[in-house]
Order: structure tokens, then sequence, then C-alpha cells
């Protein structure tokens, strides 16, 4: 077959009918290649414009809003406590609403009459902490030391308090309304819980679920408090008693 001169957009060679084929073929993926470079800046071309849309003025006003909000611990009443020795730190009648104070060591700080609504008190150690008038409602306070801390008026509504030792915690006038308390804490507040809440009203023993008083201290066993035998009744059960030796 005689050869014949073929001009492409991309090649220029004497050619046979089959490398016609072969080289039209050629010029084909040499299209494709300019449409998806094309494509490729368009493509970047949006991404700048997004870049832009993001960093603008509008944007920046609504970050600075959001920012002022707080919600983030070390932002408007979020403080981060998580894991300090803040011991014997005084935070008195302080908005720390939302703050984190897991695993930290508050042994004797006091947060009288501070507003606490859901803090994070997570395994904290709060040994003889003094909450007396606190704002304690809806806090995270699982799996924490609470031994003889001042409860005294605090208000711990839908506080969570599972796991937690309230051994020898004052908490007279308390509210533990909705709160969740292991039974055994419980049956152990309920032996000695009095008072009411000046603020909300409500009953200690009625917010810890207690019965009756005496029937709380009668279930210790050797409570000196508890329901007394009396000295005839004493006798009577000693002269019941069998005499093997006189």
């Amino acid at each position: 077959m005689s050869l014949c001169s073929h001009k492409f957009s991309n090649c220029s060679l004497k050619c046979s009918r089959t490398t016609s084929v072969t080289c039209r073929a050629s010029s084909q993926k040499s299209h494709e290649h300019d449409i998806f470079k094309k494509m490729s800046v368009a493509g970047s071309a949006a991404m700048m414009s997004a870049s832009f849309l993001l960093t603008s003025p509008a944007m920046a006003v609504l970050n600075e809003y959001e920012y002022s909000m707080g919600g983030e611990f070390g932002n408007g009443t979020s403080m981060q406590y998580g894991e300090a020795d803040i011991e014997g730190q005084d935070f008195s009648g302080q908005d720390l609403r939302r703050s984190n104070f897991t695993s930290a060591n508050a042994k004797r700080a006091i947060f009288k009459d501070a507003n606490l609504q859901g803090a994070y008190f997570i395994k904290a150690v709060t040994y003889k902490a003094n909450f007396e008038n606190a704002n304690l409602s809806d806090v995270l306070m699982d799996r924490a030391v609470i031994n003889e801390a001042n409860l005294r008026n605090a208000v711990l509504t839908r506080a969570v308090l599972t796991r937690s030792d309230l051994t020898g915690a004052d908490v007279e006038g308390a509210d533990f309304t909705n709160a969740l308390v292991d039974r055994a804490q419980q049956l152990a507040l309920c032996k000695y819980a009095n008072g009411v809440n000046t603020l909300t009203g409500v009953s200690t023993r009625q917010s810890l679920g207690c019965g009756s008083m005496r029937k709380f201290r009668a279930s210790a066993p050797s409570n000196p408090e508890g329901p007394q035998v009396s000295d005839s009744e004493k006798d009577a059960f000693r002269a019941s008693l069998p005499v093997y030796r006189k």
C-alpha cells in the first residue's frame, strides 16, 4: 500500500491506514487530558472561593460571638481544674457553671455560695470541702470522695452521685430531688438527715426518699440514738434465763 502524508494536531508523519488510526487515538487522549486540566483549574478556583468565604468578616464576627458565649473549658464560666491541686482554695460565690474538676484534689476547698451547675467532679476528692448554699444541680459527681463535706443547704437536684462516698457529710437542709444516689449511701444518710432547704423549700429527708427517722436509726446496730431497752425489760430477760449453779 502506498504511503501517504497525514498531519494531526500533535503529530506529523508518513503513515499507512493502520498507523493513521493509532495517531487519531493519541490525538483523542491529548484532548481528554486538556479537559481534565481545565476541570482541575476550575476545582482549585472553587476551593479558593470557599476559603475566602470562611475567612470573610461575617464569619469572623460569628466566631467571636461563639467564643464569647463560652461552653468550652477555659471560656466563659467553664473553668478547667481537671486533675489540679486546689486543696484549701477559696471559690466562694464564684460562677463556675460547667467547670471541670475531674480527678482534682479539692480537699478542704471552699465553694460556699458558688454556682456549680452542671460542673464535673468525677473522681474528685472533696474531703471536708465546703459546699454550703452552693448550687450543685446537674453536677456529675460519680466515684467522688465527699467524706465529711459540708453540704448544708446545698441544691443537688438531678446530681449524679453514684459510687461516691458521702460518709460523714453534713446534709442538713440539702435538696437531693431526683439525684442519683447509691442505695447504701441513701440508707446511711437517712439515719441522720434533717432540715429543709431554704431556697427550694424541700425537706432533705423527703428529697432522699427517707422514711421514719426512728426506723433508720433503729436499723443501725448498737446505735445509742435508736430505741433503748428499759431496765425492767432487761431484768425480766435475765430472770427468764435458766440457772445452772447457785
